[in-house]
């Protein structure tokens, strides 16, 4: 399993209704070993904080409330 599908399946069952509920459009950063988490209000700020903590290790970030972190092009 890759990092991001790890990440994201812990966000499912762990973080994901008190992150949604508390943070929604925040963005966290999953790190799948320790299963920790580090909110930003920004993807930098959330990539960061997880290095910081863990720099050897690679972290997931999400959106929270959101099926992807950036979303590319308009809508009509």
């Amino acid at each position: 399993m890759s990092i991001a599908e790890f990440a994201k399946k812990v966000y499912e069952i762990e973080w994901k209704q008190t992150l949604e509920t508390e943070h929604f459009d925040e963005f966290v950063a999953i790190e799948p070993t320790s299963k920790s988490y580090f909110l930003g209000e920004t993807f930098l700020d959330a990539a960061l904080a997880a290095k910081t903590a863990f720099p050897d290790r690679k972290s997931f970030v999400l959106r929270i409330g959101h099926e992807a972190a950036f979303h590319i092009g308009a809508t009509s």
